[in-house]
């Protein structure tokens, strides 16, 4: 195939996955190179909750028609890639409850009800005993709960592991712990990039490194785009697959949990601004376990099977980075913050159609790199 449909991808999440796989499907030869394994950094970490409604919050409103349009998009998604794959992706449309443990925790959700039923968003009041009704494991000392019946769920690893088969038999190159150390910039377009010490020629480079998309270099520091890593830690339980003690995604104001079709029961996360540590602390499992037995005190017997931290990949504004860079041939698809499950539908379809045709959708102009400069 000729070299200027040849596009190289730096960074194996499930944006530069399923970036890589619509372009194959554009007729693109894709490389994607990542520092470890493919699809098992923030991408990996997650929780996969879909819930552009109740994630919104005062400020982020150019956000919001973004991740309301991705949002529409997960059920086609989900359904065409496990066609595809032959991997089910755990999406499921049950809904998530924001629930109220305390009585100050009524005026947080009183706060976002009305933020986002000034934005049009459906949301249903639950009093305690509604919300037992749904969930009888809640503490019954909760005092009712926002319902957002279009705010769901998709198992994130499973995503991933269904985008890897996709690429693969779309005929994706996949190099894992393949580093791209540096980006090789001439007469200010992209001439290749060097990996493991080796040049390799590239007239079209995405990058979609999480955290690390501000670290490459070669890049002119006004270039780079202004990513760092803001830590989250996680945890999982193993529910009784035959008496499930939670079937919704619960919020509360300090914790959510995520309930999984294998039993599992997803826990998290903090928000810390730590570099790029990912050590695991004692005093935040202690925290998320504190908090999610006060909403949900059935936990306490079931058995701890996994603990983790992940990096997200956070712009400076909390939006993502899409688009051109202003260097030739140099794409971005980074700093996805906590959406970038959420996001990754869009995202594919608007990088594609952008590195493809050179087209960026109206919908994705507010987060291009310009608004930094």
């Amino acid at each position: 195939m000729s070299f200027h449909k040849h596009l190289h991808i730096v960074g194996a999440g499930v944006a530069g996955l399923s970036i890589g796989w619509r372009l194959s499907q554009a007729g693109w030869d894709v490389d994607i190179y990542d520092k470890g394994a493919a699809g098992h950094g923030a991408s990996w970490a997650a929780a996969g909750m879909l819930a552009a409604i109740l994630e919104s919050e005062p400020g982020e409103e150019k956000l919001l028609p973004f991740l309301l349009e991705s949002q529409e998009l997960w059920p086609d998604f989900a359904h065409e890639l496990e066609t595809v794959s032959s991997h089910a992706v755990g999406y499921i449309e049950s809904g998530t409850l924001f629930a109220a443990r305390e009585r100050d925790d009524m005026g947080i959700l009183r706060q976002r009800h009305d933020y986002l039923s000034k934005h049009g968003m459906i949301l249903e009041w639950l009093d305690r005993a509604q919300l037992l009704e749904r969930e009888p494991c809640i503490n019954p000392r909760a005092y009712g709960a926002l319902l957002s019946p279009e705010d769901h769920q998709v198992d994130n690893r499973a995503l991933v592991v269904a985008l890897l088969s996709a690429c693969r038999k779309a005929g994706v190159k996949i190099h894992e712990y393949t580093p791209v150390e540096e980006v090789l910039i001439e007469r200010n377009s992209v001439a290749g990039f060097v990996s493991k010490g080796h040049k390799i020629p590239a007239a079209h480079l995405l990058l979609a490194a999480g955290a690390w998309s501000g670290s490459i270099k070669g890049l002119p520091e006004n270039f780079l785009p202004p990513v760092y890593p803001l830590k989250g830690q996680m945890l999982a339980l193993q529910m009784d697959l035959g008496k499930p003690i939670l079937r919704h995604v619960l919020w509360t104001p300090r914790v959510y949990l995520v309930p999984r079709t294998d039993g599992r029961l997803v826990i998290g996360a903090t928000m810390e601004d730590k570099g790029f540590e990912e050590v695991q602390r004692a005093g935040s499992v202690l925290h998320l376990l504190r908090e999610a037995f006060e909403i949900l005190p059935g936990i306490e017997e079931l058995p701890l099977i996994e603990s983790w931290t992940g990096l997200r990949p956070t712009s400076t504004d909390d939006a993502p980075i899409l688009g051109g860079s202003g260097i030739g041939g140099l794409s971005f698809a980074t700093g996805q913050h906590r959406h970038g499950i959420l996001l990754t539908p869009l995202i594919a379809g608007v990088m594609a159609e952008y590195i493809d045709k050179g087209i960026l959708q109206e919908i994705a102009a507010p987060f291009t790199m310009a608004r930094f400069k």
